[in-house]
């Protein structure tokens, strides 16, 4: 049968309305596809990105420190012929403390073996030796300066008698191998401007005198630094009373010997005359303070200001 008018004319704006279509289709293809390529082309190619470890520190060598002060003297040294370091010794090469009113290390010292050398300076040999034990004492002597391999300390006797140069308080080295090192808790010290006697502990001050006696003029109570030499009752003399005398290292700047002795020893001690310039030199106490000063260790530091 024939088609009729109606489907005649619908069929040119079908097939144009296809034929359209397809051209827009194929248009817009056409059109991704220009974008596409351009974008895939501007695009450049990830490079595979390398796995990074993180950075390793390079270790710093730990450091040894420098041993401070002299170098060490591993000499074995004969000390036979060598005058012993005591109250009656007279040692011309040692020198005298020169900073009396300088500190104390809170450290003694004692013989490790039964003698060891005792030096002028840690860069000659020795002058002088020291015993563990001897008679009077004066073994346990006090660091006021230290090194790795050298200690300072103070010394019983003289490098000479008044008479013949400064009798000073006496000090040397010793080698840091050759001593037993130990702590001490307490200290003395004397104000003799004050009339006062501390034994101080830390932070703790303990007043065990508020007054007594001291040298006059001519025989002067020596001031400075010393220590406690040794203690001991001696009932020969009748003016301490069977009290304790506490004997110090240092001894008189203006008398070569007392008593009939080649020493003249700085000491507390009790004395019924007892307050202002009336001694030889001797720190005049009563009962109670001689007790408590004769208690304290050998090798305990003192300190005397005017």
């Amino acid at each position: 049968m024939g088609e009729s008018s109606e489907a005649r004319s619908r069929t040119p704006i079908v097939v144009s309305l296809s034929v359209g279509f397809g051209v827009l289709i194929a248009t817009a293809v056409v059109t991704f596809w220009i974008l596409t390529s351009a974008t895939l082309d501007a695009a450049p190619a990830p490079s595979p990105t390398a796995s990074s470890s993180p950075p390793v520190a390079t270790p710093t060598p730990a450091s040894t420190p420098t041993p401070t002060g002299p170098p060490p003297d591993a000499t074995a040294y004969d000390t036979s012929a060598l005058p012993r370091v005591d109250v009656f010794a007279v040692v011309a090469a040692l020198p005298v403390d020169d900073d009396p009113t300088g500190s104390f290390t809170g450290q003694a010292a004692r013989a490790r073996g039964e003698v060891i050398p005792v030096f002028a300076s840690p860069s000659t040999p020795p002058v002088a030796a020291l015993a563990r034990d001897q008679e009077f004492d004066g073994t346990v002597v006090p660091v006021i300066e230290r090194h790795a391999h050298w200690l300072r300390v103070l010394l019983p006797g003289r490098q000479a008698t008044p008479s013949a140069g400064d009798p000073g308080q006496l000090t040397g080295w010793v080698r840091a191998t050759d001593v037993d090192v130990t702590t001490q808790d307490a200290r003395v010290d004397v104000s003799i401007s004050a009339r006062t006697i501390e034994i101080v502990r830390g932070d703790a001050r303990e007043l065990v005198a508020s007054d007594f006696a001291w040298g006059v003029d001519s025989t002067p109570t020596p001031t400075g630094r010393s220590f406690i030499m040794t203690t001991a009752v001696v009932p020969e003399f009748a003016y301490t009373r069977g009290n304790p005398i506490t004997y110090l290292s240092v001894q008189s700047p203006t008398l070569d010997g007392f008593g009939g002795a080649d020493a003249a020893v700085t000491a507390f001690h009790y004395h019924d005359s007892r307050s202002g310039s009336i001694s030889n030199g001797c720190l005049r106490v009563d009962a109670a303070a001689a007790a408590a000063l004769a208690a304290l260790p050998h090798g305990t530091p003192v300190s005397i200001s005017p």
